[in-house]
């Protein structure tokens, strides 16, 4: 593992030197944990805006292969990016147009090869009616770095309901 050195200027003697070293904790690749998330919050925003354009072919880059998700839609869980991908053909065929899709109180966890986030998300589009429909969902997202590569390997998306 790479290590980093922070000298601690307020215990370091003449010319500098310390005997007191402080170390940064760094991933096996020398990122930070404030770099990696950054990384995965460029990428969820880069999600984002697949949602937004409506274009799946861009969006099914962000997730594994073999990815489980948890979606609004039937079945009650979805083994696989080509059976999500049909969830979101169907996600999008409901809506005239792009999406506007915004991101509230997200938090991202990141790990060296395990990260996840959660938000809520206000979802608002034209439906094919000229009606427009608005409405709130929550969502986790886990990724699993793979080849040097941030990927969705879970997602649960739900939205509240009143029992």
């Amino acid at each position: 593992m790479n290590e980093l050195q922070d000298l601690d200027a307020s215990t370091a003697g003449e010319g500098g030197h310390t005997d007191r070293q402080r170390i940064l904790r760094m991933t096996p690749d020398g990122k930070t944990s404030s770099s990696i998330e950054v990384n995965l919050r460029n990428r969820i925003e880069d999600l984002a805006q697949a949602i937004r354009d409506k274009d799946v072919d861009r969006l099914m880059t962000f997730y594994a292969p073999d990815v489980v998700v948890f979606d609004m839609r039937p079945p009650l869980d979805t083994h696989g990016a080509e059976a999500y991908r049909q969830n979101f053909e169907r996600w999008f065929a409901s809506f005239e147009g792009p999406l506007s899709f915004d991101y509230h109180e997200l938090r991202v966890t990141p790990g060296e090869y395990t990260s996840f986030c959660r938000y809520l998300a206000l979802i608002v589009g034209k439906k094919p009616d000229g009606r427009t429909s608005g409405y709130w969902a929550r969502g986790t997202t886990c990724f699993e770095r793979r080849d040097g590569e941030w990927l969705v390997t879970h997602e649960h998306i739900s939205m509240p309901s009143h029992l």
